[in-house]
């Protein structure tokens, strides 16, 4: 509120009497206006003035208070200064409000009264009924202190001293992270930790808490001589994280207790027993570490069963940045046995990668060295017949010719090794020229000439159709052309555009180009969709080449509107002028006309989003492949759905159907859920994966309770449930408890 006029005339009088006492006392000097109170300014006690020596100035004075008020007296005697309604007092950053407030000036001391708000440049706020300070608002008491942090925690004390600006101590005090609850502020917080003693020391960035206790609701329930706190100010602090308590079908009951070592600045690492009834323990760590080019991290786990010993797993890489072109790294995925990870839930995954690579990369080129080495989980994959890569050489480039042309540049250089099986070197070369042309009607033509050329040696190759083995040198030279034609057609519209494009290629080449002494090693997986319509290359390896001429041909369509709605269509088969064996059975490009691929992506909204991928029988038109993702909703309400079928016979030797869904509702501002599966439609309509996790957070507690479920029977594998309930109370730890379903 503006003060009363008459208290704006007293104001005035009284900067006109200070001002005057200005001119006897040189320490002491207020700004002053006519039209009413302005900023005025506190000078500190001044000291004797010695005389510069050697050219030398005089130390600087400390920095004077900014103050307003509704009224300003001053004891010109004993050097008191009072101001009183609605004061704000400033120096340099920290600024305190009060009803009143005195300063005695010869002694530097500051005595606030009445509604007393201390506002650091920390971004806390300290409360008090009185206070007594320093002039530097740095040191002093603070009666009933009351301090809101930086992350909006709550300190107080019955009694407290601050000393220098960055440490509060507190007598009786209490702490909580939970907001006062706005119907009765006298309500005690959901917890709180009250202590004999409370210190907050800003330049060590922690909260110590002495004789303390852990009050929920009101009721102490859990008591310490003395606990330690990172302050909002921390990011990164080594202690204990949140636990986790539950029980397992597979395991027992058992606890996990993470605890986090800030190592460095830029290194930290999170060490997580998991304490078992019935099993030994299991040792999990994980370890980040950011170089200043370059970064390493893992995770890993080590333990011992009654069953099959001990057990483990590695997943790690590296990275480092030699300078703007060339880099290096390593990966390393490894499991002590096929069922490891799956068991206790560290992935899925069947196959494992490990890779050393270095690469270099500029506008035109990209050079990579690679070595692999694969780690199979699946139980029908013998590992001594998977192969070691060392290595392969890859490099590819373009450059621009005349005429907008464009000339693709593709060496590879690879060197497969096994412990059971054959070897294969393997050198290729593939060279692409494009050349784009522009139609009397606004169509495009991209004529293109590609040449391919690749050697072999091999060992131990036992060749298609044939008992013995081959062992030598084998190649192929294989010449393409093609012209690729299309019709964009565009429709403009205020608010949406359209384009409509109807697409032609020709592509002509060999019929034969598969020798039976060049083997398979990269191209044995195999499917035709949409993406691999057009193009020269239909494999995503280079030993398997596709002959014969053949026209590819489609329809695609997008839309986009201002809104940022879209939505894109392609339709498309292939027509080959001879037949292939090439391509797997049931491929749907064993015969003269393919079957027919289409996808649809739909955007209409930022809520809604479909993608739906197809390929139909060109006989029949009954579906061989569908696959159907979608994700609707908002934050409050959202589902992601995936639905996927192969028929029997295609890239799946026994088909594949199944179904994932994830729902997850937000029902309140702290209340949320989530419900996720996978089910098998085509193994017995069996869920393979479900769950369901029931959350709650606010400002002072985490919680949550999921029950999951597997259903996996393979090896040592067997359908099990598992049951976990975590409780954090957030700053200070977590507690938490389970059962067995």
């Amino acid at each position: 509120m503006h003060p009363p006029r008459r208290a704006l005339r007293t104001l005035g009088a009284a900067l006109a009497a200070t001002a005057m006492a200005a001119v006897v006392d040189p320490n002491l000097a207020f700004a002053q206006s006519a039209n009413g109170p302005q900023p005025s300014t506190i000078a500190q006690p001044a000291k004797k003035a010695r005389p510069a020596q050697g050219g030398q100035q005089a130390p600087a004075q400390p920095p004077p208070i900014d103050f307003t008020a509704d009224q300003v007296t001053y004891d010109s005697e004993r050097g008191l200064i009072r101001a009183t309604g609605n004061v704000e007092a400033v120096r340099q950053d920290t600024q305190l409000f009060a009803e009143t407030i005195i300063y005695d000036q010869p002694n530097d001391l500051m005595t606030a009264i009445g509604e007393v708000v201390i506002a650091e440049p920390t971004g806390e706020t300290l409360f008090g009924d009185r206070v007594e300070l320093t002039g530097d608002l740095k040191t002093g008491l603070v009666n009933n202190l009351r301090a809101i942090l930086k992350d909006g925690a709550r300190l107080s004390a019955n009694r407290a001293r601050l000393e220098n600006g960055n440490r509060t101590v507190g007598r009786e005090g209490t702490y909580t992270p939970c907001d006062v609850c706005a119907e009765n502020p006298a309500r005690p917080p959901l917890w709180q930790i009250r202590a004999a003693k409370v210190v907050h020391d800003r330049e060590e960035r922690t909260i110590t808490l002495n004789d303390a206790w852990l009050e929920v609701g009101g009721f102490p329930t859990l008591y310490t001589p003395y606990l330690s706190l990172p302050d909002p100010t921390v990011k990164r602090k080594s202690g204990f994280v949140t636990p986790s308590f539950g029980s397992s079908s597979d395991f027992g009951p058992f606890i996990q207790t993470p605890y986090f070592w800030a190592i460095s600045p830029s290194e930290d690492a999170t060490i997580t027993p998991w304490w078992r009834l019935q099993e030994p323990p299991v040792l999990e760590g994980e370890y980040r570490r950011d170089l200043e080019h370059g970064i390493i991290a893992g995770t890993g786990s080590v333990t011992s069963d009654s069953d099959q010993g001990a057990r483990g797993h590695i997943f790690a890489r590296g990275r480092y940045d030699i300078d703007e072109m060339w880099r290096a790294g390593a990966d390393l995925y490894r499991a002590s046995d096929r069922t490891y990870l799956r068991q206790y839930d560290f992935s899925d995954d069947r196959t494992l990668t490990s890779r050393l690579y270095a690469e270099a990369f500029n506008n035109q080129s990209y050079f990579v060295a690679n070595t692999y080495a694969f780690d199979e989980l699946s139980s029908d994959i013998n590992q001594s017949s998977v192969p070691f890569v060392l290595p392969q050489l890859s490099f590819y480039g373009n450059v621009n010719g005349p005429f907008d042309s464009r000339l693709l540049m593709h060496t590879d250089a690879l060197s497969l090794v096994r412990d059971d099986g054959q070897d294969t070197r393997r050198l290729s070369q593939r060279v692409q020229w494009d050349v784009p042309m522009r139609g009397a009607i606004g169509d495009m033509y991209t004529f293109s000439t590609a040449f391919w050329a690749d050697g072999y040696e091999v060992n131990d190759f036992v060749p298609p159709g044939d008992s013995r083995n081959f062992n030598g040198f084998s190649g192929r030279a294989f010449p393409q052309v093609g012209v690729d034609w299309r019709l964009p057609l565009v429709k403009a519209g205020t608010s949406v555009q359209q384009l409509l494009q109807p697409r032609i290629e020709f592509i002509a080449a060999p019929d034969a180009g598969n020798p039976n002494r060049i083997p398979d090693e990269d191209s044995q997986s195999f499917e035709f969709d949409e993406t691999n319509l057009f193009g020269f290359d239909r494999f995503a390896g280079l030993d398997v080449v596709e002959p014969g001429a053949r026209f590819n041909y489609g329809l695609e369509w997008d839309l986009f509107a201002n809104n940022g709605a879209s939505a894109s269509v392609i339709l498309g088969q292939v027509y080959r002028f001879k037949q292939s064996d090439v391509f797997p059975e049931n491929s749907g490009l064993t015969e003269n006309f393919s079957d027919y691929v289409a996808a649809v992506d739909l955007s209409p909204t930022p809520w809604f989003d479909l993608l739906y991928r197809t390929r139909v029988d060109k006989d029949n038109f009954s579906p061989r492949r569908n696959e159907i993702g979608s994700r609707i909703g908002v934050d409050a309400l959202s589902l992601d759905a995936r639905y996927v079928f192969f028929a029997k016979g295609d890239e799946f030797s026994k088909g594949r159907e199944e179904v994932s869904l994830a729902l997850r509702t937000q029902w309140t501002r702290y209340w949320s859920s989530q419900i996720y599966g996978i089910r098998d439609l085509s193994g017995g309509g069996v869920w393979r994966r479900a769950g369901l996790r029931l959350m709650y957070e606010d400002e002072c507690i985490e919680a949550s309770a999921e029950f999951r479920r597997k259903d996996y029977n393979e090896q040592d594998l067997q359908p099990s449930n598992a049951f976990i309930v975590r409780i954090g109370l957030k700053t200070l730890g977590a507690f938490g408890g389970g059962f067995k379903p």
